[in-house]
């Protein structure tokens, strides 16, 4: 026994020095001018760094951890307020792959390699929450991960919609008008297999068979279990979305026990772990692998821990999203919270009438009218949400999965 702690002890204070050295180099890095590549590299290693830090129980370099990642959230929104209308204008320019990029340079190479994938959208799962999944995963597949960002705003309408039609949101309501509804908000991702469909015929100049699903939770999944093999067996795409880890992130804001199992990203990334090991998610794994069937695994969004409340001005007509807004004379009390959208088309996405800006939360905000503002801090500060540029929200993990028994 006292080996064992001596053990516990050394590693310890091995994990203290070598944190404590490479803190200090990456808080020298704020100074640079990062381009997407680093953001991607550097905050994969902020995540691991994270996930170590909590399972070794260190709270003083948590704490300075945390310093270190609200500086870069400031980074990263002056970063993306500078690029990002360039990678809307300019897709062939050196830019990250985008939400409408995911299926043609992720899926489809696969698919044309191996003649079958199993394409998997999780909604709302963050890079730390894979890389804490990675372990449950590694046991059955090789697992290649890359990375890629997700349009704004960070939000489902949005970026899982051009996951699905390899297009950006003012494309898709120029290109498919009756499936673009911007008053029925809640509906925008009622034609996600059509889209899929589209896009995979658009790209490969031909029909390419494909099946869809969409999983809220463990009650609808059983007859999704039934017919999986053999939608598996099959050549072509089989997309699966699981809306578990969305309705984990928004049910805390309307659940007290809930919000008391889920206070922050640990208990978050310990959640969405317990989950998994039950969920029809890691049943469509298994049986991807049993079948040899490789898997294309990614996120439309991620979210955020938001904890300081942001003020906003706006007419009665702006939407009520707590981390993008759109709307007439919409303007943020102080400017370093929201990115103001003055063009909507310049964002790719469609312009909603004469004078209607868009404003995107940065950092950890969230938007609140002057006229409800302690109604809103109570009720969201704390909550995870998604929307805006942050890094938690935008860069996200696409993993490749080959079964190990394909070796």
């Amino acid at each position: 026994m006292t080996r064992l702690l001596e053990g516990d002890r050394i590693r310890q204070q091995h994990l203290s020095r070598e944190f404590v050295s490479r803190f200090r180099e990456l808080e020298a890095r704020r100074g640079d001018a990062l381009g997407w590549r680093d953001w991607i590299d550097l905050w994969r290693e902020l995540m691991v760094w994270e996930l170590r830090l909590s399972e070794a129980a260190e709270p003083g370099l948590a704490q300075a951890l945390q310093a270190l990642l609200a500086g870069l959230r400031r980074d990263f929104a002056v970063f993306v307020s500078r690029h990002y209308t360039g990678w809307i204008a300019h897709p062939d320019a050196d830019r990250p792959a985008l939400s409408s990029d995911v299926v043609e340079e992720m899926v489809l190479p696969v698919l044309r390699e191996q003649g079958r994938v199993l394409f998997v959208v999780v909604d709302c799962l963050r890079l730390d929450q894979w890389e804490a999944l990675l372990p449950l995963v590694t046991p059955l597949f090789d697992v290649e991960t890359s990375h890629y960002f997700s349009i704004l705003p960070s939000a489902t309408p949005y970026s899982r919609n051009a996951i699905f039609a390899g297009l950006l949101p003012r494309d898709i309501a120029a290109q498919y008008p009756e499936w673009w509804t911007e008053q029925e908000e809640e509906s925008l991702n009622a034609h996600e297999r059509d889209l899929l469909v589209r896009q995979l015929e658009r790209v490969t100049g031909r029909p390419v068979p494909c099946r869809y699903e969409k999983l809220y939770g463990t009650g609808d999944s059983d007859e999704v279990r039934r017919r999986l093999p053999s939608m598996l067996a099959q050549d072509g795409v089989t997309a699966m979305v699981f809306n578990f880890v969305d309705q984990l992130t928004h049910g805390r804001s309307e659940n007290a026990i809930l919000y008391e199992v889920a206070r922050d990203a640990q208990a978050l990334r310990a959640l969405t772990c317990a989950w998994f090991e039950r969920s029809p998610l890691k049943a469509a794994l298994v049986e991807a692998e049993r079948r040899r069937v490789p898997v294309v695994l990614t996120s439309d969004h991620g979210s955020i821990h938001c904890l300081t409340p942001a003020t906003v001005y706006a007419k009665r007509d702006a939407t009520s999203n707590l981390r993008f807004k759109f709307g007439e004379d919409l303007r943020p009390e102080l400017p370093g919270s929201a990115i103001t959208v003055e063009d909507p088309l310049s964002y790719g996405l469609p312009r909603r009438g004469l004078g209607v800006r868009c404003l995107i939360a940065t950092e950890d905000h969230f938007f609140v009218y002057p006229t409800k503002l302690r109604e809103y801090q109570a009720r969201y500060r704390g909550a995870f949400l998604h929307g805006g540029a942050s890094p938690e929200e935008m860069i996200l993990p696409v993993a490749l999965l080959q079964p190990r028994a394909a070796r």
